[in-house]
């Protein structure tokens, strides 16, 4: 049973439980699709039925990996599938578990709501938005936002961080940023916002058929 149920494994060299962050952003990349695409179907379409059971899966993956084991949550087994032949990436399981408790009362609000109660409203609209931004920052960058929660409720420090950022270190030249580069990307956001300005009407049009191949088509189903 005490094998069953656990959180965290134990690897030689860490003296915590630890886990694999790289089948962990695989995981978190697979239920962002899922939620974004669900929530995506509820503003252009106005359609819960896809939504309702992503919030239902969601809940149900993270109450595995929270109250029995990551090992046997289904996202994190296809991620560690996918990831099978990358070389882990070992974090600490407890600031971990903390987060995925903070995912866990998340879901569980939002299945509450739109599931059992069948309504939405701004709560569910905005915890949504939370969920898929934890999920993007996850898998997009190696950050693991709820982590950031778990010094200000454990005394402990936080262990092996993905990228090491626990540990207080000074920055590599390749990491930093200079000047130059910030005024690059502040060029850029303007170049964005004056093409949407300038050129919005010609954005804006559809783009005709190069090759006829829709009207071959269409002409060919209104003769059948």
């Amino acid at each position: 049973m005490n094998k069953l149920i656990n959180f965290g494994e134990t690897v030689e060299g860490y003296n915590i439980p630890v886990l694999n962050e790289r089948e962990i952003r695989a995981a978190a990349g697979i239920l962002f699709v899922l939620m974004f695409v669900s929530v995506l179907k509820v503003i252009f379409q106005g359609d819960f039925f896809l939504l309702k059971y992503a919030v239902t899966i969601f809940l149900t993956d993270i109450l595995i990996r929270v109250f029995i084991n990551p090992k046997f949550s289904p996202s994190l087994v296809i991620g560690r599938w996918i990831v099978r032949n990358q070389v882990p990436e070992y974090v600490g399981a407890p600031q971990k578990k903390f987060a995925w408790i903070i995912g866990t009362v998340l879901a569980t609000t939002i299945f509450i709501h739109l599931v059992i109660i069948n309504a939405f409203s701004p709560i569910t609209g905005i915890i949504c938005l939370i969920c898929l931004i934890f999920l993007f920052f996850e898998t997009s960058f190696g950050i693991c936002l709820g982590c950031k929660f778990y010094p200000m409720f454990y005394k402990e420090k936080a262990q092996y961080c993905p990228g090491d950022v626990c540990d207080v270190k000074s920055k590599q030249d390749i990491q930093k940023t200079s000047g130059v580069q910030l005024f690059i990307v502040l060029g850029f956001i303007v170049f964005i916002f004056l093409t949407a300005f300038l050129f919005n009407d010609n954005l804006n049009e559809k783009p005709y058929d190069l090759f006829g191949i829709e009207s071959s088509v269409e002409a060919k189903i209104v003769e059948h």
